[in-house]
């Protein structure tokens, strides 16, 4: 994490809080570093993998911005007294990351998702943000990753996005992303399947109750069924035992 950026540690792992203007801040000054930058978001699913995955948590720590995601963060931040002061959810804080893109003419690499989810996000984020250069795109399924870096690096990305998933995303950022050239690499989950309009958000009402999670798992069950009914229970107790310790000291 960045020098200087408040931090709320929830399970072991240090989660900026900013409101959403501090963290665009941040971004831009994460692409004013010298050598490539990495920024992730964690929700209860990824507290959850990184209690179990010691190269996921490795990154996790490493990460030069870490961004709150969901309401399982917020929880976790009241129970020790503290809040976040924004919901800085991948799907909808990366937009903001790629309109600072657009104002600054920086190139985004997207990489990830199913043969022409990238494809089409690339198009549809172009219509929504002029000015906005995609320079490149491939999907998640990668043969050779010296190729696909060569040919980021061909593009002169400035920005990579990087959507396959909790821990894989993170793993290539660390061990890929020096070879790419970028100055920023994002990990962003679902956000290629949202911006390519593959995937539906929740109502609206929904998000702004903390429970898009639920409208996702009614889509999704099976593959779901375990990250949600099962792991948000388990994040909880976790969370609540982190107290019961944190008190006892």
């Amino acid at each position: 994490m960045r020098a200087g950026v408040p931090t709320i540690n929830v399970l072991g792992v240090p989660v900026a809080a900013l409101t959403a203007p501090q963290a665009i801040a941040e971004v831009s000054g994460l692409l004013a570093e010298p050598g490539p930058q990495t920024l992730v978001y964690v929700n209860a699913h990824s507290v959850n993998l990184a209690r179990l995955h010691n190269r996921y948590r490795a990154c996790l720590a490493d990460a030069d911005l870490v961004l709150n995601d969901g309401s399982g963060m917020a929880l976790a931040a009241r129970m020790r007294g503290r809040r976040f002061p924004a919901n800085l959810n991948g799907t909808d804080f990366t937009p903001e990351v790629l309109r600072l893109a657009a104002r600054d003419g920086l190139g985004v690499y997207l990489l990830g998702g199913r043969p022409g989810v990238a494809a089409r996000a690339a198009e549809r984020l172009r219509a929504r943000m002029p000015g906005l250069r995609v320079v490149g795109h491939h999907h998640g399924y990668i043969a050779d990753h010296h190729a696909v870096t060569a040919q980021i690096r061909a593009t002169g990305a400035d920005i990579v996005l990087v959507a396959m998933g909790n821990p894989r995303q993170e793993l290539w950022l660390a061990e890929h992303l020096p070879a790419t050239g970028a100055e920023l690499g994002v990990a962003v989950g679902a956000f290629l399947d949202f911006a390519a309009d593959r995937v539906p958000r929740a109502p609206q009402w929904m998000r702004s109750l903390g429970i898009e999670w639920l409208y996702r798992l009614g889509r999704e069950p099976l593959r779901l069924f375990t990250r949600y009914v099962v792991g948000n229970p388990l994040f909880v107790a976790r969370v609540l035992f982190d107290r019961v310790l944190a008190n006892t000291r």
